[in-house]
């Protein structure tokens, strides 16, 4: 026993002298067969009342067997017996052919290495530690002085009784009315007509004051309840509970457009699923065959959609009846809330002046605005600020720069330059929040507003108390062929001119704040300083179709590479900048419409979008630096205006001139492997050089 057996030392451990000896005495052997013997005839009658009723019988002396008795057939029937259980003492040995005899060896292993590591251990620490119990403090407060009132009113016996017999005699009248409609409808003679008219202008004359104390009484309680129907619908907590209903209602609609902009699996609603019962013979196997043709038709689909090129598909557009017919001119995301999307409409025309909007969308409802700033005014520039993002800074046509708090739902702006005497007297053509300092944290970073606009004016707007602002520069024509930089004499007949040049646009370096491009409407890029305003650090010129000139619309760094940056023209062009380089180091001529806005991708340094009118284009650079990759028609009689890149999804958002913003998802694009953060300016020029002349 002892040989084929484990001894588990987490149970515990034991010796020959626990489990008793190996050997047994006779007695107790002829003593358990006599108990066994005697016990057999009274348990069978019932329950044993006590060890004490038992009798140890001796065995009977055993006879002499002969020959012939030996011979004789004996049948012995054996029949069981209930089992007795006087003591049970789980073994805490396990054998070892046993199923659990090797997860005890491992645990017992695993106990001896605990014990063994323990000892002596110096990870082991014996510490004590003492804790102080907080004082018990008292705390009362003190409140005002209830006071009770007894209010009262006494009603009187008739009251109760005109009262209650109000609704009795309104039923009477009714039917003294239809019974006089019906005596008219009879012809009577005339006699019994003048008889009876004394008569029933006395009964009128009461059924007409009862039912005058009846609409009295009915007029009032309608009255209550349309006062208790108001202010339910007027309440906060009936606002915000309609709120919610219209969030999970848009979220049920759109939850597969969503998903898609989200990059997320498509939930499908389950089909109801047919009993069981019915599902036999070849139902079954029709249902079998049926979920094989639709795993077949997914892998197919699959395989299709990977060979198909890159593309966009539309998901939604942000559109309603207040922005119908109006022109989009910004889009800006919020700072710190991905879904929170601003958006500027108006029109620009001298004679199509018309009003302008401002709104904030929301992803979570693509129906309708969360936050809506009518003006009379077009909207020119929108962005959102950096260190507090509830607050939106808005331009308009008319020169004017308000700032509006989108947690209110207060459309009145907090801040407004109209009553400055430093505001821009042309349109604000675009606004930016840039941080001074970038990098740094505390008191020492400050942020300020950046706008520039027609009057040939760069502003720095400061809020202390309203707005204040100083002029970063004065943007000023060059001649043709002049290119001045800071700290050098001019030469003969390249003069300034003291005229000043309309600006259009303007982008802060991403490293340096101090360093921004201007875009003019003379059609030239100009390199400042914000310590140096008197002239430009340099002038890229290259915006032009022979001798025609147009407006720079936009002006972008590379996120990935600074010292790469793109501008677009009303000159049909889209030109990529190297900031050492004063001469274009790659040109796009595409078409031959206005480029009106461009945006990078922020997934890649290689990927960009650009809208003109009559289509929208994505470049990839890495694949090709001859077509687009992505080319998207606009329908006939709309523009595209804007476009910008959703921050953490693969969506684009395209404005036009009808008041949509449409997103759409981006297909099948190259991996970020083959267009990554890799060298651009080293690609491009390689790329250059293979060009074809």
């Amino acid at each position: 026993m002892y040989q084929n057996t484990i001894n588990p030392s987490v149970m515990g451990q034991f010796t020959r002298s626990v489990l008793g000896s190996s050997t047994v005495s006779k007695s107790s052997i002829s003593t358990t067969e006599s108990i066994a013997g005697d016990l057999e005839e009274p348990y069978k009658g019932g329950k044993l009342a006590s060890f004490t009723d038992l009798r140890v019988m001796r065995a009977a002396p055993e006879t002499v067997l002969t020959k012939e008795d030996l011979e004789k057939n004996v049948e012995i029937l054996l029949t069981e017996t209930d089992t007795l259980r006087f003591f049970d003492l789980p073994t805490v040995m396990v054998s070892v052919e046993s199923e659990d005899a090797e997860k005890v060896t491992q645990r017992n292993k695993k106990y001896e290495i605990l014990c063994k590591n323990r000892l002596g251990n110096d990870l082991y620490v014996e510490r004590m530690m003492q804790t102080f119990n907080g004082a018990p403090k008292n705390k009362d407060v003190q409140c005002d002085k209830i006071i009770m009132e007894d209010q009262g009113i006494m009603a009187t016996t008739w009251d109760l009784y005109d009262s209650y017999s109000a609704l009795e005699l309104s039923s009477l009248a009714v039917k003294r009315s239809a019974i006089e409609s019906s005596s008219k409808a009879s012809v009577l003679p005339r006699e019994r007509d003048q008889r009876l008219l004394g008569s029933t202008t006395d009964k009128n004359s009461e059924a007409s004051s009862l039912m005058d104390i009846e609409n009295v009484i009915l007029t009032k309680v309608h009255e209550d309840e349309e006062d208790h129907a108001d202010a339910i619908l007027k309440s906060d907590k009936f606002l915000q509970d309609l709120f919610f209903m219209e969030r999970v209602i848009m979220e049920n609609i759109f939850q597969p457009k969503l998903a898609a902009y989200r990059q997320l699996p498509v939930l499908k609603e389950p089909e109801p699923e047919e009993p069981k019962e019915f599902l036999e013979g070849e139902k079954v196997g029709e249902v079998e065959e049926e979920v094989k043709k639709e795993e077949e038709e997914e892998i197919e689909i699959n395989a299709e959609q990977s060979t198909i090129p890159a593309n966009l598909e539309r998901l939604w557009s942000f559109s309603c009846d207040l922005t119908k017919g109006l022109n989009v001119s910004s889009l800006a995301w919020n700072k710190i809330n991905p879904d929170l999307l601003a958006v500027g409409y108006g029109h620009f025309g001298f004679k199509e002046q018309k009003r302008g909007l401002a709104c904030c969308w929301s992803i979570k409802n693509p129906m309708w605005p969360e936050r809506v700033y009518p003006s009379p005014y077009g909207v020119t520039a929108v962005d959102f600020s950096i260190g507090t993002p509830n607050l939106l800074a808005v331009g308009y046509y008319n020169g004017t720069i308000m700032i509006y708090n989108v947690q209110s739902s207060n459309n009145v702006p907090v801040l407004d330059s109209s009553e400055s005497p430093q505001k821009h007297l042309g349109p604000v053509w675009q606004l930016q929040w840039i941080e001074q300092d970038r990098g740094t944290t505390g008191d020492d970073k400050r942020e300020f507003l950046v706008s520039i606009s027609a009057d040939g004016r760069i502003s720095k707007w400061v809020i202390r108390k309203g707005l204040y602002c100083h002029d970063l520069m004065r943007l000023k024509r060059t001649t043709a062929g002049s290119n001045v930089k800071g700290g050098d004499k001019e030469k003969k007949g390249e003069a300034l001119l003291s005229r000043q040049a309309p600006g259009m646009c303007f982008a802060f370096h991403p490293k340096d704040t101090n360093i921004y491009l201007t875009g003019t409407e003379e059609g030239h890029i100009h390199k400042c300083s914000c310590s140096y305003n008197e002239q430009y650090l340099e002038t890229y010129r290259g915006h032009k179709v022979s001798l025609i000139m147009g407006p720079v619309y936009k002006v972008t760094w590379n996120p990935f590479c600074p010292d790469i940056f793109l501008s677009c023209s009303a000159d049909w062009g889209v030109i990529i900048w190297q900031q050492e380089n004063l001469q274009p180091l790659l040109s796009f001529y595409p078409t031959t419409h206005v480029v009106y806005d461009i945006t990078w991708s922020p997934k890649s340094s290689y990927i960009f979008a650009a809208a003109n009118e009559s289509r929208v284009e994505i470049w990839d650079l890495h694949v090709s630096i001859l077509d687009p990759l992505i080319v998207n028609v606009a329908n006939p009689g709309i523009k595209f205006t804007t476009v910008l890149f959703a921050k953490h999804t693969d969506c684009l958002l395209v404005g036009d001139s009808d008041g949509q913003v449409a997103v759409y998802e981006l297909r099948n694009m190259p991996s970020a492997s083959d267009s990554g953060r890799g060298d651009i300016i080293n690609t491009l020029l390689g790329s250059k050089s293979n060009q074809p002349g």
